[in-house]
């Protein structure tokens, strides 16, 4: 048999819980609860709102930003060619000069040119004869058999080429030497091929 317990006092235990429980008054009324969580609630949202609009701020400021230099992305550039422009100008005005003043002046502009150019990355391509022929730098206008230069190799410059940094603006334009044919070899036979 089991052996029986006392049954604990029910009036005892009620006191005992009381002791336990907070008492209701001090908790604060839901209401004011409610409030504190509507004021918090709104202060994030007022927070959120404002980094939305700084965020879009920014990308409309950045915006603006990128299309200003892109438009004036050439104003230093433009400003190294404008006594370029001068030179040819006054050349151009001058009268009675003669024939040795306007080709040194033609000189002094092309050096101006040539610096501006060189200030703003901008590098010729001007192979020399019997340099290697380079598809990405070089256009071939025409081959031709040359006796005293290898296949593949720049016989001559038709018109210099231009780079800026390493992005070619214009190939030069030059004749490429091809491999002199041999008119009593038959082109098919087994010794051509090597």
């Amino acid at each position: 048999m089991k052996a029986s317990r006392p049954i604990p006092n029910s009036k005892g235990m009620q006191e005992q819980n009381a002791q336990t429980d907070p008492p209701q008054s001090e908790d604060k009324p839901l209401a004011e609860l409610l409030a504190e969580a509507q004021a918090k609630l709104e202060q994030q949202r007022d927070a959120m709102l404002r980094a939305v609009a700084d965020a879009e701020n920014a990308r409309k400021r950045a915006q603006t930003e990128a299309l200003a230099a892109q438009k004036y992305a050439l104003e230093r550039f433009a400003e190294q060619l404008l006594p370029v422009a001068d030179s040819l100008q006054a050349a151009l005005g001058s009268e009675n000069t003669s024939r040795e003043a306007l080709r040194n002046g033609v000189e002094l502009t092309l050096k101006q040119l040539g610096a501006a150019l060189e200030r703003a990355n901008v590098r010729e391509i001007s192979p020399a004869k019997g340099e290697r022929f380079d598809p990405h730098r070089h256009h071939a206008m025409a081959a031709v058999e040359a006796s005293d230069c290898e296949p593949n190799t720049v016989v001559s410059l038709m018109q210099k080429g231009y780079t800026l940094h390493d992005r070619v603006l214009r190939p030069a334009l030059v004749t490429v030497a091809k491999q002199l044919e041999n008119g009593d070899r038959n082109p098919i036979s087994d010794m051509d091929l090597d």
